[in-house]
C-alpha cells in the first residue's frame, strides 16, 4: 500500500525540571492511503505527542526534536516552512477530532459562527493564505451549502436550527458528530482522532465509531486512531501499531494483532483484558522514568523473556509475518493469547 504518512525515526524529548523526558525514541510509523491506523498503549506511552509532533503542535517551549523524519503525502513536515505548515497542512491536508469535543468549543458563539469561522479559512474552495478579507459571498453560500449536507451526512438533525445553537445546548454525542463534521468540511487526506469516544457512554460510542469508519472509507481520507481501549481499536481499525514508553514495539494488521502477537509486551496487553477464564491479570513491574529510561528495549525490565541482549541494544523492526512487524530479539510463537 502507497504510504500516505512515514514516521522514521523520530525521537522527541521534553525538557522538565528532573532533566530531559525522552518521550518518543526513534519511532517508525507508517499510515496508507485510506488505511485507519491504531495506535494503542498505556497512558504516557507517547501516542499524544507522536500526534501533536505529526500536526506540528508541539510546545516550542519544552519539545527537542533531536532526530527523525515525518514525511506526509511527499513532504518532510518537519522541514517545512511553519507558515506553509499553518496554511497547506494543519486544518486542511490533516484536520483532528479531540478526545473532549466540549473544552473545544469557545462557549461563548454559536456552533454556527464558529464553523464559519473554520470554513473562512480552511474551506476547501479557499486560496491557502487567504482570510476574512477575502471570503466572498458566493464561497460563504457554498461554504454554508457543504455544511449544512455534512450535518446531515453525519446524522445530525435540523442542521439550520442546530447552528443557532450554543455548543452547551446540545449533547456530548451530537458535539462529537460535530467535531467529526468540522474535520471532514476541508476534505482532508488525514484525520488524527485521539481517543475520540473516551467521554462518550458505550452506545454512543459505537454510534460514533461505525460513523466514522463509514464516511472514512466513503471519503478515502486515513484515520490515525489514539486509543488505550483495545476493543474500541478493533472495531475500526484495520491496522495496529503498539507503542511502549515511548517506542514503538509491533505493527499489525488488525486479525493477526489480536490473534497472533509477537512482542512481549503485546502479549501482555491482550493478557491483561478481562476475561471469564482468568480475570483481570496485571503487567507486572512499572512504567520506566523516561528521564532516565532503560538502554535497549525499554520493556525489558518487565520482561521475563529478556535476556543480556535486550538490556542493551534495541532491535530494528523484523518482519515475521504478512504486514506484520515487531521489535522483538525473542518474539513470542505467534499463537493466540489465553
Amino acid at each position: 500500500m502507497d504510504d500516505l504518512l512515514a514516521v522514521t525515526g523520530l525521537t522527541v524529548g521534553f525538557a522538565t525540571e528532573s532533566g530531559l523526558a525522552q518521550v518518543l525514541d526513534q519511532v517508525d510509523f507508517r499510515i496508507g492511503r485510506g488505511e485507519i491506523v491504531g495506535l494503542v498503549g498505556e497512558s504516557g506511552c507517547g501516542k499524544t505527542t507522536l500526534a501533536r509532533a505529526i500536526l506540528g503542535v508541539l510546545p516550542a517551549n519544552s519539545a527537542r526534536i533531536s532526530a527523525g523524519s515525518i514525511e506526509f503525502d511527499g513532504r518532510d513536515l518537519l522541514q517545512e516552512d511553519p507558515d506553509a505548515l499553518a496554511t497547506d497542512i494543519r486544518g486542511r491536508a490533516i484536520t483532528f477530532v479531540p478526545q473532549d469535543p466540549f473544552s473545544s468549543f469557545n462557549p461563548v458563539f454559536t456552533i454556527g459562527t464558529q464553523i464559519k469561522e473554520l470554513m473562512k479559512w480552511k474551506s476547501p474552495d479557499a486560496e491557502p493564505g487567504s482570510g476574512p478579507r477575502r471570503y466572498a459571498r458566493a464561497r460563504r453560500r457554498s461554504d454554508l451549502e457543504r455544511v449544512l449536507e455534512l450535518l446531515r451526512i453525519v446524522q445530525l438533525p435540523d442542521p439550520q436550527a442546530l447552528l443557532r445553537k450554543y455548543p452547551h445546548e446540545v449533547s456530548g454525542g451530537q458535539r462529537q458528530r460535530l467535531m467529526i463534521a468540522m474535520a471532514l468540511l476541508p476534505e482532508p487526506k488525514l484525520i488524527i482522532a485521539d481517543e475520540p469516544t473516551t467521554a462518550l457512554d458505550v452506545t454512543i460510542q459505537a454510534q460514533i465509531l461505525k460513523l466514522l469508519r463509514r464516511l472514512a472509507a466513503e471519503r478515502g481520507v486515513s484515520v490515525l486512531f489514539t486509543t488505550h481501549d483495545l476493543g474500541t481499536a478493533y472495531e475500526i481499525c484495520d491496522r495496529m501499531t503498539v507503542m511502549y514508553a515511548g517506542q514503538d514495539v509491533e505493527s499489525a494488521p488488525s486479525d493477526s494483532f489480536f490473534t497472533e502477537p509477537r512482542h512481549i509486551y503485546t502479549v501482555r496487553l491482550l493478557q491483561s483484558l478481562p476475561s471469564r477464564d482468568h480475570g483481570i491479570r496485571g503487567i507486572p513491574g512499572q512504567v520506566p522514568d523516561l528521564t532516565a529510561p532503560p538502554r535497549g528495549c525499554r520493556f525489558h525490565p518487565r520482561c521475563d523473556a529478556a535476556s543480556a541482549l535486550c538490556r542493551q541494544t534495541r532491535p530494528d523492526p523484523s518482519d515475521v509475518g504478512a504486514g506484520h512487524v515487531a521489535r522483538c530479539w525473542h518474539p513470542a510463537p505467534g499463537e493466540a493469547t489465553p
